[in-house]
């Protein structure tokens, strides 16, 4: 089959052995594959994100070397099923699947491992476990963006956020649209997104952002303090000195009093929950200086440098740090079905479409933010 083939960051297209499936899995032939900003990643940092990888246990990751076929975010028909499959459905049956494999007895995956061949290629082998049908209703476009939209969603749910909490998306890239999609369909009543580019402004505010900044005109923290939120040390002092004083004039006791206060989140105060969509080094940081007190950062772009930040910074405003990374089965179903039942409109963050011959172009156009968003591969198309 025809595949595109990654090494030392070049992009060819070549003939490689077809794929076999396995015991447990799925011969896919896809349909449209994503490019991920990981794949970006990949191509030009794979020794680093090996090494941060086998730190942590997995020394499988893609070398710049070796030849690898990435893919990660895409949709198939089933072409044929390996052995001790259970053959849930029949052949030509539109699939999704969480980008995971096995493969001699060790856990790859999919598109960022020689061990796992990814989907910039014809076909593509899943785990039938971790397959999902996709409704008949949902295009191969859509379908497609299942998996960084459970990326999303995962970020969103690991946040804690309510519905009447604000919500501040910084960078509005591929990732940081899926956010605001994703605090849309959760009922977030006050979505506030920052970018550059004039363009990801304005997808943002397709995607349900209901605040857009330019931060270099304004700033997403702007007019936090007269919505409740605590700006600064003497703010939180008087809360202190204000509470204790009205305990103190009631006929009770006042340590039960506020321990009920407590039991009912009145201690606390409001604070936001700020997304980190950029991955560049000095964003955490530059968050944590124009936050309010007590924010939540959930760090959801994936800086490859080394980044700094001032600890006391963030020990003064008793910043929450959040890190993020990929979802869980029940989030890639949730996802699926979130787009297929129009909670989440993935339709704007589509912004082109090529065949295995355009990929490095594609890689390209998606260094400029204001000619793409989201570019799908579709292996039949010239």
């Amino acid at each position: 089959m025809k595949a595109v083939v990654c090494h030392h960051g070049e992009f060819e297209v070549q003939d490689v052995a077809d794929p076999e499936p396995g015991k447990g899995q799925i011969l896919l032939n896809v349909l449209r594959c994503g490019i991920c900003g990981s794949d970006l990643h990949a191509r030009h940092h794979a020794d680093e994100l090996a090494e941060a990888t086998e730190r942590v246990g997995y020394p499988h990751i893609m070398r710049s070397h070796e030849h690898v076929v990435l893919g990660h975010e895409f949709v198939g028909e089933i072409a044929d099923y390996g052995p001790k499959t259970h053959r849930r459905w029949k052949g030509g049956r539109r699939i999704v699947a969480m980008p995971m494999r096995r493969g001699n007895g060790v856990a790859h995956l999919t598109g960022l491992s020689t061990a796992a061949p990814g989907a910039y290629a014809e076909q593509v082998v899943v785990e039938e476990s971790l397959a999902f049908p996709v409704t008949n209703g949902i295009s191969d476009d859509h379908a497609a963006l299942t998996e960084p939209m459970a990326v999303s969603l995962h970020a969103v749910n690991r946040s804690g956020i309510g519905r009447r909490d604000t919500a501040i998306v910084i960078g509005c890239g591929p990732i940081g649209l899926g956010v605001i999609a994703m605090l849309k369909a959760k009922g977030v009543r006050h979505i506030v997104a920052s970018d550059y580019s004039p363009t990801r402004r304005k997808l943002a505010t397709a995607m349900g952002a209901h605040v857009v900044v330019d931060p270099s005109q304004g700033s997403p923290y702007e007019g936090l303090a007269k919505r409740g939120f605590v700006v600064n040390a003497p703010q939180l002092f008087d809360m202190a000195l204000d509470g204790m004083s009205m305990l103190r004039v009631t006929p009770f006791p006042w340590e039960p009093l506020w321990r009920a206060a407590e039991v009912a989140g009145a201690t606390e105060p409001k604070r936001p929950v700020i997304f980190e969509c950029v991955g560049v080094p000095g964003v955490i940081n530059s968050i944590i200086a124009e936050a309010p007190l007590r924010s939540c950062v959930v760090v959801v772009g994936v800086c490859m440098k080394t980044d700094n930040f001032v600890p006391v910074n963030a020990i003064n405003k008793e910043i929450d740090l959040r890190f993020v990374l990929g979802y869980m089965p029940i989030e890639f179903r949730d996802a699926l079905h979130m787009i297929a039942e129009g909670k989440v409109n993935v339709d704007p963050l589509i912004t082109g479409t090529v065949g295995l011959s355009g990929v490095d172009e594609a890689f390209t156009a998606l260094g400029d933010p204001e000619l793409h968003a989201k570019i799908l591969i579709d292996p039949r198309q010239p």
